[in-house]
């Protein structure tokens, strides 16, 4: 039997659709899952569980140990969280511990999912793999990403762990329970009052293209050094919105609010979370605010010319969301 290769994050939703993917392949598959993980899926799709999580050292180097491959996609997404202090301890010490031992190992490919919010706004437009980063980011979420992309970059040089990292655009995709899914789901449902923030661009990508990326990217001898944007629908949130119109029929908001008050609102929003420890309505939080403000365009069709593979139209990722449905499922 050859080496399993370890998923951190698997229960999650990039994380079910890739295990799937690689499943298929035949692959051997390792995941570590925290205790209160849903998983079912895993368990018929024969991946070896490790329970544990990646702050807990100990469950961390009984996953790694005898891999040769790793893919860290453990992390908390999202604009808002109760307690922020969960975004350093998860995505950056969480990152480090996994890393460590995995550089203790001996080990061909780290392979880490970063995010494009990380490049916050570049000079660049659109931007690509190996430009400089703005000055700034526009969430702790990115801020914590940045700083574990910086983490698993020094241990690719003080030693010399194989690495390859990977940025996602904004997916979408079946069963997706980020903010971006929700917002096509309040869409569809007609629990936004008004539109926000419509000239605003961001990227998107099919969390099936995603997976199809990885699972490529562990294909290859010579991963290690590669670093991929992975999306390419450059679309306005107003663009989107007729996406979704023209896949359910359902006509968006009418009415748009001004992004002065779109921003004040997100702020007061945030504010009251804060009292009420409940995530902000319509997910209108001061970071989602920022960041979608700044726009998010990036280009990541060199991924999709070296590893081979064809992007998901948007109708069809859009529809997917939608309907829940995706290949193989």
């Amino acid at each position: 039997m050859t080496d399993p290769v370890l998923i951190t994050g698997a229960s999650g939703f990039i994380g079910r659709h890739l295990v799937r993917r690689l499943a298929a392949d035949g692959l051997a598959l390792r995941a570590l899952v925290r205790p209160t993980s849903d998983v079912a899926e895993l368990e018929r799709l024969g991946v070896e569980l490790v329970v544990g999580d990646v702050t807990d050292w100990t469950t961390v180097c009984a996953a790694v140990k005898g891999c040769r491959r790793v893919v860290h996609l453990a992390n908390v997404y999202s604009m808002w969280e109760r307690d922020p202090s969960i975004y350093r301890r998860i995505n950056v010490e969480g990152t480090r511990r996994v890393a460590q031992a995995a550089a203790e190992s001996e080990l061909d490919l780290f392979l880490h999912v970063s995010s494009v919010v990380v490049f916050g706004r570049p000079d660049e437009v659109p931007f690509r793999e190996r430009c400089t980063p703005g000055p700034e980011r526009f969430s702790e979420y990115a801020r914590t990403k940045f700083e574990a992309d910086r983490v698993v970059e020094e241990f690719s040089v003080s030693h010399r762990l194989p690495l390859a990292i990977i940025y996602p655009a904004m997916v979408l995709g079946p069963g997706d329970p980020k903010s971006s899914g929700r917002y096509v789901d309040d869409v569809v449902h007609r629990r936004l009052p008004m539109a926000v923030f419509s000239d605003d661009v961001m990227t998107w990508v099919h969390v099936r293209d995603v997976a199809e990326a990885i699972a490529r990217l562990l294909g290859r001898q010579d991963a290690d050094g590669a670093r991929y944007v992975i999306g390419r629908h450059r679309l306005t949130w107003h663009q989107i919105n007729e996406v979704i119109r023209e896949v359910s029929a359902v006509q968006p908001p009418r009415f748009e609010m001004p992004d002065w008050m779109a921003r004040l609102t997100a702020r007061v929003l945030t504010g009251v979370s804060t009292i009420t420890g409940r995530p902000p309505h319509w997910g209108l939080s001061a970071d989602a605010a920022r960041t979608v403000t700044n726009s998010i365009q990036a280009d990541g069709t060199r991924a999709e010319r070296e590893l081979e593979f064809q992007y998901t139209d948007i109708l069809t990722t859009v529809e997917d969301t939608i309907r829940g449905t995706d290949e193989g499922l």
